[in-house]
């Protein structure tokens, strides 16, 4: 069955982009690599490569040219007008970037200088990263942590089409790291039309799941799609998160409606921009619905509370190809004895449980369990422990 039997379509209506050579070529294009000039990668390119060659990044077929480039970062869109809320670049040095000429190819290389990728360069271009990290996260504060990776980066960039050679090293969770082709194979697999994703980089707590059940009610099926990539140093290890949501899934998910798999991406943080790269990224998995709660991708008190959802309102309806689920604020009440939120709860706050991330990260720091309404007790568990473990 081909892309175009799926439910929904790749991102820019055709088919997905594979950048990865035959297993027959490989060799000798290493080979061919080893004779090229090469640009070395770092950890958050290296995720991005990994994007790029899978598909997930459709319609990329590479790190961004200049056009590509500056109408992504000042109108949230591609040269030819498709939708695309944050620049995927390739940041090199000066030196690297004056010695090339249009029509070059380089090798992409690991830390270790093993080749992984070639790439076509088209583009040779310098930017401001100041204005880019300004434009994406309204900031360019240090302070906040996309910003900072962004304006980090050196600000000449190679761009062009790309062809993966080798594995990407270090790559984690393989049981779970469906590319987009294996999703939309699963999805067939299993009869579901209509899916929902969900984005996480944190531990599945009660309001989570609230949401996450909601939209199982309109939906065949269900992705838990967690961020594997690098993310803040205080925020939760992957390896931790992974052990929570098995057992989310495994105790409190209906078999066969529900599927757990890894996105390698790095979290940008970068809020109301960042919700739509993320939804977009959902499509090309092939799901049809995607839920967008408080605060999506966001980090301090840089975004309002519902500005990623007020986001979507900027594009036409078909413009995204995926239906976002947009979620209020979720808890527990004690007089409705249940989760509900504002929109369904006729209560007060003190009769929520309204727990910050801090408070949380507090009473884990000390060895108590968040209450069951807050979060599954087998979860609050193995949080404890991997608290403990860690001091």
């Amino acid at each position: 069955m081909s892309i175009k039997d799926d439910a929904i379509s790749a991102h820019g209506g055709g088919e997905l982009v594979d950048l990865k050579a035959p297993a027959s070529e490989r060799v000798g294009l290493r080979k061919h690599a080893e004779g090229l000039v090469q640009a070395p990668l770092s950890a958050r390119d290296l995720a991005d490569l990994e994007m790029l060659a899978s598909g997930a990044f459709t319609p990329l077929t590479g790190f961004m040219t200049e056009a590509d480039y500056v109408r992504s970062r000042d109108d949230m869109r591609l040269a030819n007008g498709t939708p695309w809320s944050i620049p995927i670049t390739l940041g090199v040095e000066e030196a690297l970037a004056r010695s090339l000429k249009p029509g070059q190819e380089v090798a992409l290389v690991a830390e270790n200088g093993a080749p992984l990728a070639i790439q076509r360069v088209t583009d040779i271009f310098q930017v401001d990263r100041s204005r880019e990290a300004e434009a994406v996260f309204g900031t360019a504060e240090d302070a906040h942590p996309g910003a900072r990776n962004v304006t980090s980066t050196p600000p000449w960039c190679l761009g062009g089409t790309v062809t993966l050679i080798d594995d990407i090293p270090g790559r984690t969770f393989l049981e779970y790291r469906l590319e987009p082709r294996e999703t939309r194979a699963r999805f067939r697999e299993l009869g579901w039309r209509k899916i929902v994703a969900f984005q996480t980089r944190n531990p599945t707590h009660r309001a989570h799941e609230y949401i996450q059940k909601a939209a199982l009610e309109i939906c065949d099926g269900f992705l838990l799609h967690p961020l594997v990539g690098e993310t803040k140093s205080d925020d939760v290890p992957a390896a931790i998160r992974m052990k929570t949501y098995k057992v989310l899934l495994e105790f409190y998910y209906p078999k066969g409606r529900a599927m757990l798999s890894v996105m390698p991406a790095h979290m940008r943080y970068g809020g109301p921009r960042e919700a739509i790269l993320h939804a977009i990224i959902r499509r090309n998995y092939g799901c049809t619905h995607f839920i967008v709660g408080r605060d999506h991708a966001g980090v301090g008190n840089y975004y309002g509370t519902y500005d990623a959802q007020k986001m979507f309102e900027r594009f036409g309806r078909d413009e995204i190809g995926i239906t976002p689920l947009m979620f209020e604020n979720t808890f527990y009440c004690s007089k409705c004895l249940g989760m509900a939120s504002y929109k369904t709860c006729p209560h007060t706050d003190a009769d929520r449980l309204l727990l910050s991330g801090t408070k949380v990260r507090e009473m884990l720091r000390a060895g108590q369990a968040p209450p069951p309404e807050y979060t599954r007790p087998e979860i609050a568990a193995i949080l404890v422990e991997a608290m403990k473990e860690s001091r």
